[in-house]
């Protein structure tokens, strides 16, 4: 009994110390959750300025027009007028062909009809006196219409050799060389007109009702990284495609500017509606739970979580419509896991100084 209660006091004791530093540490936690330090934080500047609503696609840049030439006639090619790359006008001579053979027989042809003619002017006199009946005289005038249309064709042929070009553009590429013995029919040259240029981009139909033609059109081209290519919406399909869901937008390019090839690949944002002079917040600002939209200002040193309603989004902006004001300085970085009401300290102070400047650069770009 004794031991019994030996170790009865003995287990009274534990408990009383772990109780007395379990209270100890919890006053040292509290201590510590009073002593937390601020959240270090970037804030951005909200401006005003015109907003753009956009649709971005991605479609390779192609020709307008492109045309193969094509020998008429056959024969060895005899001079090579243009090369690859050279700009050639709407039926400029590309390339000669050795005529000879069409040249005889144009000479054949053409004494033939002047025999004729002379035939002809003979017997209408003699038909005028009735000494040649009206059949006679009709089958002369069709032989001589018949050897006409003949020298022509001969005419036409021979002009053949001659190769020209189809439509305004530059020489893309050169399939025959110089002495070649071509046939009819087989390419020559192929011409590409680089102005304008196209693009064709395929929509949901969704936006059907957004997009217009004469809207202005912003291109990003990958091998041109620093340069924006102003263009617009020429044309849009009048039908949906039962199987994709989309309908075609014909873009049109300037082709002044011959640094734009065929074949490159470009990113279009289409402004289809523009807000004037609205408050913007960097994107980076923006929360996003359960499809409701916040952002974070600091009050007094002290992160305050604002909800707020956006509207149109670009070039890394997005318009605030409710729930903000401009004199307000909202949180870009270090609010992701930020709590509501944490103390917080700015990093980047210099922020609130070139509120000015940074409505006046948005003024400027507007403009």
């Amino acid at each position: 009994m004794r031991l019994f209660h030996v170790g009865a006091a003995a287990f009274a004791c534990f408990v009383l110390l772990s109780a007395c530093q379990q209270g100890k540490q919890s006053d040292d936690d509290g201590q510590d959750d009073d002593e937390t330090p601020p959240v270090p934080v970037e804030i951005g500047v909200p401006i005003r300025g015109d907003i753009f609503a956009t649709y971005t696609g991605t479609a390779p840049i192609e020709a307008y027009a492109e045309a193969d030439v094509i020998a008429k006639v056959a024969g060895e090619v005899r001079v090579l007028h243009v090369e690859e790359g050279d700009h050639v006008e709407k039926d400029q001579v590309l390339a000669t062909l050795d005529g000879d053979r069409l040249r005889l027989e144009l000479s054949e042809s053409e004494a033939r009809l002047r025999k004729m003619q002379r035939d002809f002017a003979r017997n209408q006199e003699l038909q005028s006196k009735g000494l040649i009946s009206v059949g006679d005289f009709e089958r002369i005038q069709y032989d001589m219409e018949a050897l006409e249309a003949s020298y022509n064709l001969a005419r036409l042929e021979l002009d053949y050799t001659k190769i020209r070009a189809p439509i305004s553009g530059v020489i893309s590429e050169r399939f025959i060389k110089l002495g070649n013995t071509i046939k009819t029919g087989d390419p020559v040259y192929r011409v590409t007109s680089l102005d304008p240029l196209v693009a064709y981009l395929f929509i949901p139909e969704r936006e059907f009702r957004q997009i217009a033609a004469g809207q202005p059109v912003q291109i990003l081209i990958d091998a041109l990284p620093s340069e924006v290519v102003t263009a617009s919406v020429t044309r849009i399909s009048p039908i949906v495609d039962p199987e994709t869901g989309t309908f075609k937008i014909t873009i049109e390019i300037p082709g002044t500017d011959r640094r734009i090839k065929p074949g490159m690949f470009g990113r279009m944002n289409i402004v289809y509606d523009r807000h004037e002079n609205v408050l913007q917040v960097p994107r980076s600002a923006i929360i996003e739970t359960a499809g409701q939209s916040s952002v974070f200002v600091v009050e007094d040193g002290v992160g305050i979580r604002k909800d707020v309603r956006t509207g149109f989004s670009s070039n890394g902006m997005v318009e605030i419509t409710e729930g903000l004001t401009d004199g307000e300085n909202v949180i870009t970085v270090g609010h992701v896991g930020l709590k509501n009401d944490s103390k917080v300290v700015v990093i980047n102070d210099d922020a609130r100084d070139n509120k000015a400047a940074a409505a006046e650069a948005a003024e400027k770009d507007t403009d």
